[in-house]
């Protein structure tokens, strides 16, 4: 049954601020590449559709680099971790944004400017929906698995289906139309407006809460990501 989310989420206007969408071309741009991120979101520890394998080792630090300097992606708290384990003055500590533990083990990839600032539309939304930073770590990671926190437009002949935007949403699945689901803060705001109607998910596992709204092919890939989305959320919240 197909859920018409655009029922109960306002249109969000689309101005000169508003980010846009990356195509096959538009990813490729950003790193050098010639594929675009899998839109299917498989995990890096298994198999991606074929064709995408470049686009994934690159987007996770595997491959050889030729890019120039400038290009390189940013390295920095949000993909290592903080070093003493302590939380900046005033912002949620990991008990908060992991209350469940971390479940198996955790993979991260390192971050350029589209990427923050995609992360960063995630958690103002986490914040005007009132989902608190638990939910800013449950969307990050969501993100973080099926995009790469990077916002795709239609990637031809790559793509999963309709999937488009941050969170590879559907529009033939009543997410919004692709205009609204590439941005992102549309995007975000329907993912957090399905969590909430998800019962109890504050005490669900993450990957669980996750899949119960994306309803993914590979329900356990975003348990994955959990810790660097906490770290993102910790330094952005």
């Amino acid at each position: 049954m197909k859920v018409d989310f655009t029922r109960w989420l306002p249109a969000i206007a689309k101005d000169s601020y508003r980010k846009t969408a990356l195509s096959v071309a538009g990813v490729a741009a950003l790193g050098g590449l010639a594929l675009a991120p899998t839109a299917v979101a498989a995990p890096v520890t298994s198999g991606p559709h074929q064709g995408a394998v470049a686009a994934i080792d690159r987007a996770t630090g595997k491959a050889a680099t030729t890019a120039r300097q400038d290009d390189q992606p940013v390295e920095s708290g949000l993909t290592t971790g903080s070093a003493t384990g302590k939380p900046p003055a005033g912002k949620p500590s990991r008990d908060q944004l992991i209350p469940h533990g971390i479940e198996g083990a955790q993979s991260r990839v390192p971050l350029d400017d589209a990427q923050l600032a995609n992360a960063r539309a995630i958690v103002d939304a986490a914040k005007k929906t009132g989902v608190g930073d638990r939910g800013a770590v449950i969307g990050v990671a969501t993100s973080l698995q099926e995009s790469k926190l990077y916002n795709l437009g239609h990637l031809g002949a790559y793509n999963d289906h309709d999937s488009q935007g941050l969170f590879q949403q559907r529009p033939s699945s009543g997410w919004g139309t692709p205009n609204q689901i590439t941005d992102p803060e549309y995007a975000a705001t329907a993912f957090f407006t399905a969590l909430k109607n998800v019962g109890g998910w504050q005490d669900l596992p993450l990957t669980t809460a996750a899949q119960t709204v994306q309803v993914s092919a590979f329900p356990y890939a975003y348990a994955q990501w959990e810790e660097q989305a906490a770290d993102i959320v910790q330094q952005m919240w």
